[in-house]
């Protein structure tokens, strides 16, 4: 029977120079621990000890040439964590903040996100330290390429499936398709976030922030109430932020924030997402600018939009992004529940607090599921050869975050912790995979 605080001791001495992945594998733990309370036959076999090790981490070097005709040379990574339940499944990010840490982390998160959408899908992550910003499109095009061929050894339709993340867009994913189909001489389901005209799915792009409010708007109903009339703050200016501002407004919300990496704006008549759009993603300009058209806003050089009243707060930018004194700001202002767009963007003490005085959280394991979920249903596509309506997509993206916020929400009522959906998201999570690892042996 597994002790989850000698585990975890042990996890820090394997994983000395990892905080990101230290902190996402301790939060796992302290929901895993009712389990060792209250059903310890749960953890046998060493399932979570095997949960913790990567199947494998492979890193390699990505030389390019650059406008200039200089060599650059980035790092890659792919960790494939776990495929108990199925290929391989989680994005590429490129971002100069990428290390061996920020990759397990979001790796081992992937393995509870998949394993919670019911579709059958392992956990894994990749990417690299380049930095897109800046750079040509002839640059990228050269990075992406160089990137692929090493990665395409290590992947394939039926081991591995890798999407986008940030600093990876349809840009880039068309690129590193372009050469996996080069090398390999065969046209497959190999990734996914591919653009509409080879393999795509509709919906796609809107379904990490669809998917947000899908299982925001779940929750709010289980408490008896909506979007409806609240005031919604969003952190973030990406992908995921921009959609789900998109989505919580035609819920009948007003989103009143966005952000990015130098400050917020926050516009008291509800964000025009037409001029986000524009800056964000035609000219990838900064936040700020959005001034230029809405002078009645306001923008605040270096800040996170957590110091605004509001009802609903969706973080959707990056990791640790809500701080404890963050959390006191919105405690302190009213707010009903936080839901995470992003990827562990709440500081574990902020969670805390959050719950400690009665504000509905909801981890990203569970609430940003959407994205992969998408992805899963763009790798049923290709295995078919068949592409589905948007409509289809999207209602079927809406069961899956319904079934989540119920799953969480049912898991965490049976271990004696209702609405308390941190435990109930990594139980059920692991559950699963703990189920499939015990049925395959000691492998």
């Amino acid at each position: 029977m597994a002790d989850l605080k000698a585990l975890f001791e042990t996890v820090k001495k394997r994983n000395p120079n990892d905080p990101e992945f230290l902190q996402a594998v301790e939060e796992v733990f302290e929901s895993l621990q009712v389990i060792q309370d209250h059903k310890p036959e749960l953890l046998d076999q060493g399932v979570l000890e095997r949960m913790c090790e990567p199947d494998r981490q492979i890193m390699f070097r990505v030389p390019w040439v650059d406008d200039n005709g200089n060599v650059q040379v980035n790092r890659g990574y792919r960790v494939q964590f776990n495929n108990a339940i199925g290929p391989y499944k989680g994005g590429l990010r490129f971002h100069p903040s990428v290390n061996i840490s920020i990759i397990k982390f979001l790796g081992f998160e992937q393995v509870f996100k998949n394993s919670l959408t019911t579709l059958p899908m392992g956990g894994g992550k990749g990417g690299s330290d380049f930095d897109p910003k800046g750079k040509s499109d002839g640059e990228v095009m050269r990075f992406c390429q160089s990137f692929m061929t090493e990665l395409y050894k290590y992947i394939g339709p039926n081991t591995d499936v890798p999407a986008g993340d940030i600093g990876v867009g349809a840009r880039e994913i068309g690129y590193m398709f372009g050469q996996y189909k080069k090398i390999t001489n065969e046209w497959s389901g190999v990734l996914t976030g591919k653009g509409l005209s080879y393999g795509g799915s509709l919906v796609r792009t809107e379904a990490t922030g669809y998917g947000l409010c899908y299982f925001t708007q779940a929750l709010l109903e289980n408490k008896g109430t909506s979007f409806e009339g609240k005031t919604v703050c969003i952190s973030g200016s990406g992908n995921v932020a921009i959609y789900a501002a998109q989505k919580a407004t035609q819920l009948g919300g007003k989103v009143v924030t966005l952000s990015d990496s130098n400050g917020t704006i926050y516009d008291p008549n509800g964000i025009d997402l037409d001029t986000v759009k524009d800056i964000k993603e035609v000219r990838r300009g900064r936040i700020k600018e959005y001034l230029e058209k809405h002078p009645q806003a306001t923008y605040m050089e270096g800040e996170r939009p957590w110091s605004i009243p509001c009802d609903i707060a969706l973080p959707c930018a990056t990791q640790n992004e809500l701080n404890l004194d963050n959390a006191k700001e919105l405690v302190k202002n009213g707010v009903f529940c936080v839901c995470e767009g992003a990827n562990m963007p709440t500081t574990p003490d902020a969670i805390h607090y959050l719950m400690a005085n009665g504000v509905y959280y909801a981890p990203g394991k569970a609430s940003n599921a959407g994205g992969v979920a998408c992805s899963g249903l763009e790798m049923s596509q290709n295995a078919e050869h068949l592409s589905w309506t948007a409509e289809k997509v999207d209602a079927m993206l809406k069961e899956i975050m319904v079934g989540i916020f119920q799953n969480c929400r049912d898991t965490a009522a049976e271990f004696g912790h209702p609405d308390e959906y941190v435990i109930g998201a990594n139980i059920a999570g692991f559950l699963k995979v703990a189920e499939a690892m015990k049925a395959q042996g000691c492998v």
